[in-house]
């Protein structure tokens, strides 16, 4: 799993416990839906801050709230580094 895998997977539990559809949060957030698409479909290997700033204030969580989820908290860099 790498960090456009982490971004999807906490987008789409989010949207999953707070019964939003991946359209509804692209207009909350006011993204394209291709944008919000990319992320989860991996096309977009590094979203802005500002994306992903976007889509926590949706879900009512400031950025920092929002990266703070094991699966981004226990991942290693230096994993990565070596798969590229």
């Amino acid at each position: 799993m790498n960090y456009s895998d982490i971004y999807a997977l906490r987008i789409r539990q989010l949207c999953m416990s707070r019964k939003i559809t991946i359209n509804k949060l692209a207009t909350l957030a006011g993204l394209k839906q291709s944008t919000i698409d990319n992320i989860i479909r991996g096309k977009s290997k590094n979203p802005k801050v500002r994306t992903l700033h976007r889509i926590a204030n949706v879900f009512g969580m400031t950025l920092s709230e929002f990266l703070d989820f094991s699966e981004l908290n226990d991942y290693s860099i230096d994993d990565e580094d070596e798969n590229e």
